[in-house]
């Protein structure tokens, strides 16, 4: 999958696979201040004006390796600004390009109320600029110059922010997140050219926890079926973990099921009310009605997350566990840092995290076949758009509840999500319930994700096809994880 950010991604993949290398022999303290120099040899940049900025980012960015923030920034949040690297976009939203004819009639000047438009003369004629200072956005000099020569020209992370979290510091011109708004989605990262933007990683911790000799088991999310083509399957992924060191893997399809049997129960009892719900499993969905609707944090299920009802079965089988998520999503990392949350992930890695982790110690996925299933088809499923619901309604189903009236708004996207419950919270929702999930596709579309959407439907569906139709709570009880507590807290 070639995508804008590909280069940074590379460098930031190679930054991920030196600093678990050094991890896996016991030498990260050690080494971790060689790791510029040994990553930048130079004497020549790589991608920068020069090696000693180039060797600044990769500093920042082994912080974010070992869960710090980069610079002197002290937050929780897991999405953090690489200072280094940001400084690179203009801070003009709207810009007049070198094609302005200066024309006579000066509609552009005319029609801006606030003095931000002003007329200067290059090469003996006059032609528009525009004060970032002044201008406030309002976009009525695009729209009345006869040329369209004024472009809006908007940061790539802000753009890509579903929540308006990113501004400019005016005076440096960097990145600024405003945690108080930010879902914590990791939308912002790839959309980045520069690179400037970076999530916190657990690889550091979870190797620490292997070499100590704790029981680490690996959870792989729903969403791995296809990612890395048809030939890596989840029975891949369990070899290559355990070759490393984990006690075994476990495919959070399973937790897919558990949470869709206990959100039916939900489901039904607030359909007899006369309740609406949202789902719970989306994190990111889950911050964005907390920070952005809170009047509606009443209405999320209390049902907790596939990645926590794995991990809570885990942990009432062996109380010593570690237990570690592996998925496409930045803001599970977040979801671990909810304290009224008990009996969840320890850590939480991305699929590129978890690949360079391997081969820090120079192991790496290789085809096999599944012999082994967790979960069922519905499972499996979770992780895209609209698989949720057919979980949930499935159970409903197995259960015998009549389904027939039941109106669900399944939300594809950030976008979605936002007006669903705009509609919501002002009482006008038609649904009766509402699946979000913050990424278009699903989980499978997630910031981590290996393939575009296109590219992995192929391959995911026909892995899933092979799977048996055993039903959810069917699968519940063969794999003896029908009496897990399901409810947050």
């Amino acid at each position: 999958m070639i995508v804008n950010d590909q280069t940074t991604s590379d460098i930031t993949k190679r930054i991920f696979r030196e600093t678990a290398r050094i991890a896996w022999n016991g030498e990260f303290e050690s080494q971790r201040d060689d790791l510029p120099e040994m990553i930048i040899p130079g004497p020549l940049p790589e991608f920068r004006c020069c090696i000693y900025r180039e060797r600044e980012i990769i500093r920042e960015r082994v912080r974010l390796a070992r869960g710090n923030c980069p610079g002197k920034n002290k937050t929780m949040n897991i999405v953090q600004v690489i200072p280094a690297a940001c400084d690179d976009c203009s801070i003009a939203t709207y810009t007049v390009t070198d094609n302005c004819h200066g024309c006579i009639g000066h509609a552009c000047y005319n029609s801006c109320r606030f003095g931000a438009v002003s007329l200067v003369r290059e090469q003996g004629r006059l032609r528009a600029h525009i004060d970032p200072q002044k201008c406030k956005e309002c976009g009525m000099c695009a729209k009345n110059c006869p040329y369209q020569v004024i472009v809006h020209q908007v940061r790539p992370c802000k753009q890509a922010c579903p929540v308006n979290a990113i501004t400019m510091d005016e005076v440096t011109g960097l990145c600024v997140i405003d945690e108080s708004k930010c879902i914590q989605c990791g939308h912002c990262i790839h959309a980045c050219p520069f690179g400037a933007l970076g999530a916190k990683t657990f690889i550091i911790d979870v190797i620490n926890m292997i070499r100590s000799g704790r029981r680490v088991y690996a959870m792989v999310a729903p969403a791995v079926e296809g990612q890395f083509g048809k030939d890596i399957t989840p029975d891949s992924w369990r070899i290559a973990l355990q070759k490393v060191g984990f006690e075994d893997m476990i495919e959070v399809a399973l937790g897919g099921d558990m949470t869709a049997a206990s959100e039916a129960d939900e489901w039904a009892e607030a359909y007899a009310a006369g309740e609406k719900k949202t789902t719970s499993c989306c994190p990111a969905f889950v911050n964005m009605i907390q920070k952005h609707y809170p009047k509606l944090a009443e209405k999320i299920s209390t049902t907790v997350s596939p990645m926590c009802a794995v991990s809570r079965m885990i942990k009432e089988r062996d109380p010593e566990a570690v237990t570690v998520f592996i998925g496409p999503c930045q803001a599970k990392k977040s979801e671990i840092l909810n304290i009224n949350i008990s009996g969840n992930a320890d850590y939480v890695i991305t699929f590129d995290e978890a690949v360079e982790m391997l081969r820090g110690k120079n192991v790496e996925l290789e085809p096999a076949p599944e012999y082994t299933q967790q979960g069922s088809v519905f499972g499996k499923r979770f992780g895209n758009s609209a698989g949720v619901t057919a979980a949930v309604m499935q159970c409903l189903k197995e259960r015998e509840i009549d389904t027939a009236g039941i109106k669900v708004k399944v939300c594809n996207g950030a976008a979605e999500c936002k007006t669903a419950l705009a509609l919501m919270q002002a009482g006008r929702l038609p649904e009766d319930f509402i699946e979000g999930m913050i990424c278009e596709g699903g989980c499978v579309g997630g910031p981590a994700r290996q393939k575009t959407l296109q590219e992995l439907t192929k391959d995911r569906d026909a892995m899933i096809g092979m799977a048996d139709g055993r039903e959810v709570h069917e699968n519940l009880k063969m794999m003896d994880a029908d009496k897990v507590h399901m409810h947050a807290g």
